[in-house]
């Protein structure tokens, strides 16, 4: 198994619409990136400990590839807008791949450069590609939060 970490906005609907994806094991929403030891959604919220809102995805290179799951990433959000997705903005929303391995790091590099050259947005991608940090899992009443309510989908 290996792990993808995902920042696109609001983690709800990126949660998801991942889980839904054949060979991804399991997904938890949570926080990376930031300052602040074992922060709380509250704590986030302020725009201040610089942590992004996250989807850590477990996945079976067998069925699924890292690959595949980045397109379906720079498919879910708009990757050109800094700090914000849609109604949301902070620091907290930013687009950022955070890399497991090299080989992660290539291929979000490779691809956000395959994206600019076919100029498949309008504006430049602002995703940043970071080495993956300590993940903390965000709280319970968060995790697979839309699929809790019978919700299909949410603003993304």
């Amino acid at each position: 198994m290996e792990k993808a970490t995902f920042g696109a906005g609001c983690f709800w609907g990126v949660e998801l619409r991942f889980q839904q994806v054949p060979g991804v094991i399991s997904t938890a929403v949570g926080y990376e990136g930031g300052s602040l030891e074992s922060p709380t959604y509250k704590e986030v919220c302020t725009d201040r400990t610089g942590h992004a809102e996250v989807v850590e995805i477990e996945f079976d290179p067998a069925k699924v590839s890292f690959q595949q799951l980045l397109d379906l990433f720079f498919e879910l959000h708009d990757p050109t807008q800094l700090n914000r997705q849609g109604p949301d903005y902070g620091t907290q929303y930013r687009t950022v791949v955070f890399f497991h391995s090299p080989e992660q790091e290539a291929a979000a590099h490779a691809t956000i450069a395959r994206l600019t050259e076919a100029k498949a947005f309008d504006k430049p991608i602002v995703t940043q590609v970071v080495p993956a940090e300590t993940f903390w899992k965000a709280e319970e009443y968060h995790q697979k939060y839309l699929e809790k309510r019978g919700m299909a989908a949410c603003h993304i």
